[in-house]
């Protein structure tokens, strides 16, 4: 098997290491660069919140950096920006993220910020309410943006049922119902190091970065800490499903029309990868982006995307359009995919696609940052140690027949969804 420069991340240059109380840290070294990156996650993600308290995950990652025992919010901020330093929590579906940035000599202060939002917030009503203040104002602008939308009422029909139908960011009288008890007991119960991952690249040495891990979290227990909920399977659905959303006043449409996708794990992912870029994403936005928007002129954009996580995938077609060209854009859109269904794709396309996704790789893994995404995505994903420098063969492994029978697995016209929002 041809393997990439060992200048690509692999089992003889990442470090990998689990702590006594489950943390599991990824460390490469890289001293061409005087900075360190910091990332991870650890569980917390949206998939424990209620329908009735919906956004409690997202609003409680929100928290972890206005204030904590050691310092007030002022102080976390001027700590950073003293030494052009930055880190910060979000919440994602699965997960709590993290990730910061520093000059390498500064890693135990992204490590502080790290363990004190994580195991000694304070949630101080003053910000609290702040933080619902700018919650508010965002579902506000969500709910007039067309996009936005568009997306909610996808979700709702496609995973109708499943915690994925459900936006992360709450809805206004989910978010009005939230208090500093609830905050507080979400980050009691939810938080803790099961699970926990830490990647560190940089100009350090990986022992070091492991050392200084386990020195500032090692001794960090939760016994109290929730199993992650079970995440239930999906059917595709009986028929095919549209619903409007109608925002008055826009002079843009958008939909988003499409299926349920793989897994990242599932065998048939690069596959349908490549076979997602042929159709709308390589140079102008692939076959959609020419005929919806660049040959039929019905669009202001047009692409297809492919979403696979942990749980079931979406794949998808996005447009921007007038909303007196909806319908047509749809019927136009359907077309394309059965057009992709039947006949496939060139041997061209897929070689074009290919020497793309292989030359873009090192590309991505240029920066310390780059690297830490990739050691977590082999992690979360279970990857193993050398994906990315296999990953070539991986990419050049995939058949036009192979991009064909996936399409038509998953891809069904008659069992489409398709959610628009606009006037």
């Amino acid at each position: 098997m041809t393997k990439l420069n060992s200048a690509f991340p692999g089992a003889d240059d990442i470090t990998r290491v689990v702590l006594k109380n489950g943390i599991t840290v990824l460390c490469r070294t890289n001293f061409n660069s005087p900075s360190v990156v910091l990332s991870g996650y650890l569980s917390g993600g949206t998939l424990f919140d209620t329908k009735e308290k919906l956004g409690l995950a997202d609003f409680t990652a929100s928290c972890l950096m206005r204030g904590n025992e050691k310092r007030d919010f002022q102080n976390i901020y001027d700590a950073l920006e003293s030494v052009g330093a930055g880190f910060g929590f979000n919440a994602r579906t699965h997960s709590v993220g993290f990730g910061g940035r520093s000059l390498a000599e500064d890693l135990p202060l992204l490590l502080e910020m790290l363990s004190d939002g994580l195991r000694q917030p304070t949630f101080a009503d003053e910000h609290v309410e702040r933080l619902r203040a700018q919650y508010l104002v965002g579902l506000a602008l969500r709910a007039q943006d067309t996009g936005d939308m568009a997306e909610m009422v996808f979700d709702e029909i496609l995973y109708a049922g499943h915690p994925y139908s459900l936006p992360d960011d709450g809805f206004p009288e989910t978010i009005e119902a939230i208090t500093c008890d609830d905050l507080i007991a979400f980050h009691r119960e939810k938080y803790g190091p099961r699970d926990m991952v830490v990647s560190v690249v940089g100009a350090i040495d990986a022992d070091a970065a492991v050392a200084q891990v386990e020195q500032m979290l090692g001794d960090w227990e939760n016994p109290a800490q929730a199993v992650k909920p079970d995440l239930a399977d999906m059917l595709p659905l009986d028929e095919r499903t549209q619903r409007h959303h109608a925002i008055a006043g826009k002079s843009q449409a958008d939909l988003m029309l499409g299926f349920l996708g793989p897994k990242r794990l599932d065998p048939d992912f690069m596959a349908a990868s490549l076979g997602n870029s042929i159709l709308g994403r390589f140079g102008l936005m692939g076959r959609i982006g020419d005929a919806v928007r660049e040959k039929a002129g019905l669009a202001y954009y047009a692409y297809s995307s492919l979403s696979a996580g942990i749980g079931p995938g979406a794949w998808y077609i996005g447009a921007g359009v007038n909303p007196a060209n909806l319908e047509k854009a749809i019927d136009l859109i359907l077309k394309e995919l059965e057009n992709f269904i039947e006949s496939g794709v060139t041997e061209e396309e897929l070689l074009d696609n290919q020497t793309n996704y292989i030359g873009r790789l090192p590309l991505s893994l240029e920066s310390n940052q780059g690297v830490a995404g990739a050691l977590l995505n082999i992690e979360r994903y279970d990857l193993g140690l050398d994906y990315y420098r296999n990953y070539p063969d991986l990419v050049r492994a995939v058949t036009r027949d192979d991009i064909l029978a996936v399409a038509r697995k998953y891809i069904e016209p008659a069992r489409v969804a398709i959610a628009t929002a606009g006037p």
